[in-house]
């Protein structure tokens, strides 16, 4: 039997209460539960509670930090694409190759198995469910290509950017939601060199 002055025994692989939700890691350990979980289960079977069990906290800290169900879908969402990270390097090299720059950055993050999971449940869920759908905009249009864009100072960024971001979902809707061949199994590389020209088209000139 467990003394009173003594703490209770966890169970094989599950951290202490105050160890998770004390601890600075605890948003990141939330946000990748929920990467994980919405891979799995989509976003309408995912829930709050779920996310929190694989995280080991209680729902009320997913709340606390994250907000809404949707909300926290866009954190799960954003940590796979990282956009504050991707701006810069997309643009930092001036207006010169943005185009292979963001098509190679956009194929890289979908042919990682890793981010890719949690990508392909958002345009599967985007395509049927309008909560999805606004987080695929407002994470892939306004905080990456309207960025890229406005920061290229070029007239019309918003229509620039939705040319760019139709033509790369485009793509990620064929070659890994769909499967359509032969663009699912071509080399990416073949692809880049491709849709590069038209990207930096459609973001460079006047």
């Amino acid at each position: 039997m467990t003394g009173e002055g003594r703490p209770r025994r966890r169970g094989p692989g599950r951290p202490r209460q105050d160890e998770v939700e004390e601890g600075p890691g605890t948003q990141e350990r939330i946000r990748l539960a929920a990467r994980e979980v919405f891979a799995e289960r989509g976003y309408d079977k995912t829930s709050v509670r779920g996310v929190a069990k694989v995280a080991g906290v209680d729902p009320a800290l997913v709340h606390h930090y994250f907000g809404s169900k949707d909300d926290l879908f866009a954190a799960a969402i954003e940590i796979s694409m990282e956009p504050a990270m991707v701006v810069p390097a997309v643009i930092g090299e001036g207006p010169d190759g943005i185009g292979e720059r963001l098509a190679r950055y956009f194929l890289g993050v979908w042919e990682n198995p890793v981010t890719r999971a949690p990508l392909l449940a958002v345009i599967r869920s985007a395509l049927t469910h309008e909560a999805a759908a606004k987080v695929l905009r407002g994470l892939v249009l306004r905080r990456l290509l309207e960025r890229i864009a406005a920061d290229l100072d070029v007239p019309d960024p918003t229509f620039r950017a939705e040319l760019a971001a139709s033509h790369m979902v485009g793509i990620a809707i064929l070659r890994y939601v769909l499967q359509v061949e032969p663009l699912a199994s071509a080399d990416p590389e073949d692809i880049v060199a491709l849709v590069a020209p038209t990207l930096q088209r459609y973001l460079t000139e006047d």
